[in-house]
């Protein structure tokens, strides 16, 4: 039960934390083409896309999470890694593997910030703080 309770915030959160690094790197962009981008355009586009996304990013990082948080379960069982190490792990390779998985399948990048391989790794550090959070959460306490 713990391990659902633990699923639910660790995909919002991954959804977040990779929605808002992609925005970021779009406004970064038109920052360094001499647009004039404020503060309050960057929380504009952030919020716009956290409300815009949900219908497709969030379903793509539901589903490679609940692939993912598993599969770091059963190896921290058989290998004995660190716990934290293995979920991290699993979320920075399930979000990076949306992206690839789109590019490969359909021939498309879903985000225009995973063009580059530091977008790309930004949505892999999403992926590995909600599996930190999903092995601080679901942790059993003595």
């Amino acid at each position: 039960m713990r391990a659902i309770a633990a699923y639910f915030p660790a995909t919002l959160v991954a959804y977040l934390l990779a929605s808002t690094f992609s925005t970021l790197m779009i406004m970064a962009g038109l920052a360094e083409m001499a647009m004039p981008v404020s503060a309050a355009d960057v929380l504009s586009a952030v919020w716009f896309d956290w409300l815009g996304l949900l219908g497709s990013y969030l379903p793509l990082v539901a589903i490679a999470l609940l692939v993912a948080l598993p599969v770091a379960g059963q190896l921290h069982g058989r290998l004995g890694l660190p716990r934290r190490f293995m979920y991290a792990l699993a979320g920075f390779v399930a979000l990076i593997a949306i992206h690839l998985i789109l590019e490969a399948t359909l021939g498309l990048i879903g985000f225009a910030a995973v063009r580059t391989n530091f977008g790309l790794l930004m949505q892999g550090a999403a992926g590995g703080l909600a599996g930190v959070l999903f092995a601080q959460l679901s942790e059993v306490k003595a």
